[in-house]
């Protein structure tokens, strides 16, 4: 959530951010936080005066009735003033909730870098590593390859769970389970403190994370509970320090999450359907970091860096891009996505996302920093998410090193993980 006084001060900055990201409905709902935060504090003064005078009215009633004096004329006034202020008080509280409401869906505000475009196709690559050219022979996508090997069933799985469902099989699970724990060790050594999260959260704290209005169409929802399925270990990571306050000298807050993940893939439809690329379970490892203001941009790099430098040491073609304002969605201030080559689909798909999304998320969640101990609040944490690996990354790894036997060869930092070489 954005900061109220940005939108009081400088209405013009955040109606420029919204016409950059060419969001009309966002620019109607701005100019209705404005009215409406207008009407509040008129209001808000209008009451604060009555509740002025009540007090010194009532002051002269209690010294009239302590004379002798008769006080019935004002307090008689201070009846319908006492309505007045009821009054007043109920349409403050109801407007305050409307603006609260509404900043709660105005996006964040975008860092300057990010790039103009209506969507995916007005992302700018960065930077590319290694090739992509052809194999001397037929690759198989992912899908057809792990069936014939017996390592994927997705009949199975869709028999028991529906579409987008999938059993993973002998050292294709071991494989992904060794991926896994290769990010987990890579980001231990990096400082970075493990954690298991809930797989369940509450509506209240899923507010605090994402744009509920965008978001919830993804989310799976336990029947008459207020508990959700999460969608990414950032979400409960991130929750997990809501109002609280915490030192400058304990920041930053460096995590790394482990979950399987659950998401509807609503809007998805026909899209991904063949394999297990674009599924509602999925395992994930994620770096999370709760930092100072001053340093989040130095660590969204950071975060990139950690995330780019997995892709790599498995020797896996991919490409940087800088995801621009019709695909970066709500949350974030600036996004990269690591986008891996696959050969079978002779394309860029993307296995990672790196987003700053500076005090959004710590504003909603109340999440503040201080100076020393006993001193009050003087800020914001800013909160950072990148993805480490997930399970396209296992995706990538069948089609990028299979062979012309239609075996897999496993990348030689996962070797002493797996136990074996090859699959």
């Amino acid at each position: 959530m954005i900061d109220i006084r940005l939108v009081r001060e400088t209405p013009e900055v955040v109606m420029k951010d919204l016409k950059k990201r060419n969001d009309a409905d966002k620019q109607k709902i701005l100019e209705k936080i404005i009215k409406d935060d207008t009407r509040l504090r008129e209001l808000t003064k209008q009451a604060d005066e009555l509740k002025h005078k009540r007090n010194l009215v009532n002051a002269q009633i209690s010294e009239m009735k302590r004379t002798g004096q008769d006080a019935n004329r004002k307090i008689a006034e201070m009846v319908n003033v006492a309505s007045t202020i009821r009054s007043y008080d109920q349409e403050i509280e109801n407007i305050r909730i409307d603006v609260q409401n509404n900043l709660m869906r105005l996006p964040n505000i975008l860092h300057e870098s990010v790039p103009a475009g209506v969507g995916e196709e007005g992302n700018i690559v960065v930077r590319k590593y290694g090739s992509t050219k052809k194999k001397k022979f037929q690759i198989r996508d992912h899908i057809d390859l792990g069936s014939q090997l017996g390592l994927i069933d997705v009949e199975r799985a869709a028999k028991i769970s529906g579409a987008r469902f999938y059993f993973l099989k002998g050292r294709l699970a071991i494989l992904e389970m060794s991926l896994m724990r290769y990010a987990i060790d890579t980001l231990v050594k990096k400082k970075f403190q493990l954690v298991l999260p809930p797989y369940l959260m509450k509506m209240g704290a899923y507010k605090g994370v994402v744009d509920i209005s965008d978001f919830q169409g993804v989310l799976y929802k336990v029947e008459n509970e207020d508990l959700h399925l999460i969608a990414t270990s950032e979400h409960p990571i991130t929750a997990m320090h809501m109002d609280e306050t915490i030192l400058k000298g304990d920041l930053p807050l460096k995590y790394a999450g482990f979950s399987v993940n659950f998401r509807k893939e609503a809007g998805a439809h026909g899209k991904d359907t063949k394999g297990i690329f674009r599924v509602h379970q999925f395992g994930k490892v994620e770096q999370v970091v709760l930092c100072d203001a001053s340093e989040s941009w130095k660590w969204h790099e950071q975060m990139l860096k950690n995330a780019e430098e997995m892709v790599k040491s498995l020797r896996l073609p991919y490409r940087i891009v800088n995801i621009c304002t019709g695909d970066i969605g709500t949350v974030a201030a600036k996004k990269y996505d690591i986008e891996v080559w696959l050969p079978a689909q002779e394309k860029y798909r993307e296995v990672a996302s790196c987003s700053n999304c500076t005090d959004y998320q710590a504003r909603r969640l109340n999440i503040k920093t201080r100076e020393k101990e006993g001193a009050p609040p003087s800020g914001l944490v800013h909160t950072l998410n990148s993805t480490a690996v997930t399970d396209r990354v296992l995706v990538a790894i069948m089609e990028n090193f299979q062979t012309k036997e239609g075996t897999i060869i496993i990348p030689k930092p996962l070797v002493k993980y797996t136990g074996f070489r090859e699959i």
